[in-house]
């Protein structure tokens, strides 16, 4: 049988074993989740074959440049086709690794046989060019494709190249700690399905990288956009990044950035018809920013710096308004925020009755009256 790294490259594993080294890999007692990690510097890869029976699969290659299985690559994944189809295997993460593009694809040609949903790349480096792309996709049906901190040495190509190996029908798209979201937009296919798409933990990203990153027309179906901690500065900028590239969210999360209550000059900027949800929590707001949409099913407004409760004449119609976790409501709010923010820890606003659900005017002059 052929030797392919880790098994899951090319899912033809190396029939030896190692007695005297300790596994690598740990499948729980249900045989759901197995979890790899070959971190030894001359690491045991059939160890991964108990991951066959696995439905969730992680496998990390402890940073090791996998090059050594390129002869794997040409490797005609269709006569293994059944016992491919055969495994459980719904969600699959591979990371820390040095991957040949050419292994990757090999890999994506072997998952086009699988049941598999969701694919996940974490701390990868691809390197060398990819091959040209397949009359038609080969790879797997995926719903969710997640990415993070994975470097590509094609550049920005490297989000089409990837996506001509995919069949069609991907409706979630996340990619975070990205070397380059700068897309050679010409060159990348229609997400006709994708609903979902986060770019949320890329803070070099900012309003001029998120219109580039968007690529007009590319997103017609495009449902929910996050954006936390993305380097967007104020609600008028990515507005007209929005509109600049043509698309229309109805969730949008600009919570974590740092949200300047508006920028000096600001044109006025029609939102999208379709937003009803914006997110502008832990945005260090110190008053209600200009240029909100007229109207919002739900607005986030929560563990900002807020000393005062909003007026109506700042509140666009809205029926869901979040106003937890700031100062006027909780004074130790403001340095509970900077206790965490110093510490590195993630801060959670605790969600409390104080959320309001009002709608129209009079209700939202009663709802200011009470927190006055």
């Amino acid at each position: 049988m052929v030797c392919v790294p880790c098994l899951l490259l090319l899912l033809l594993p190396v029939l030896r074993v190692s007695a005297a080294t300790p596994e690598p890999c740990e499948l729980d007692e249900d045989d759901f989740r197995c979890v790899c990690n070959f971190t030894d510097p001359k690491p045991d890869w059939s160890s991964a074959m108990q991951c066959m029976v696995a439905v969730e699969v992680e496998i990390r290659g402890g940073g090791h440049n996998l090059e050594q299985f390129l002869k794997g690559a040409d490797v005609d994944s269709k006569q293994y086709a059944d016992t491919i189809r055969a495994l459980r295997w719904r969600r699959l993460t591979l990371g820390a690794a040095q991957v040949p593009a050419l292994l990757l694809v090999a890999l994506l040609r072997a998952l086009g046989y699988s049941r598999l949903k969701e694919l996940t790349f974490e701390d990868l480096e691809v390197t060398g060019p990819m091959p040209p792309p397949p009359l038609e996709a080969t790879g797997p049906a995926l719903s969710t494709l997640s990415l993070r901190n994975v470097s590509w040495a094609t550049g920005g190509a490297w989000l089409g190249e990837l996506q001509q190996w995919l069949k069609p029908g991907l409706r979630v798209l996340n990619i975070a700690q990205a070397h380059s979201l700068a897309y050679a937009c010409a060159q990348l296919p229609t997400f006709q399905a994708l609903t979902s798409l986060d770019l949320s933990d890329n803070p070099g990203l900012g309003e001029r990288g998120l219109i580039a990153a968007l690529c007009q027309h590319k997103f017609p179906a495009l449902q929910g956009l996050a954006l936390r901690n993305a380097g967007m500065e104020t609600l008028s900028s990515v507005c007209a990044a929005l509109a600049a590239a043509s698309v229309q969210p109805h969730r949008l999360d600009l919570s974590h950035n740092s949200l300047r209550a508006t920028a000096p000059g600001a044109t006025s900027c029609a939102w999208p018809s379709a937003l009803s949800s914006l997110n502008l929590s832990f945005a260090g707001l110190e008053q209600v920013p200009k240029g909100l949409p007229p109207k919002l099913s739900v607005l986030d407004l929560s563990c900002n710096r807020l000393s005062r409760a909003p007026r109506p004449d700042e509140l666009p119609e809205v029926n869901n308004l979040t106003l937890d976790g700031n100062p006027f409501l909780d004074p130790g709010a403001l340095e509970y925020q900077e206790d965490l923010k110093s510490s590195g820890v993630v801060p959670v606003c605790a969600r409390s009755a104080l959320t309001m659900g009002v709608s129209g005017a009079l209700a939202l002059l009663q709802g200011a009256g009470d927190f006055a």
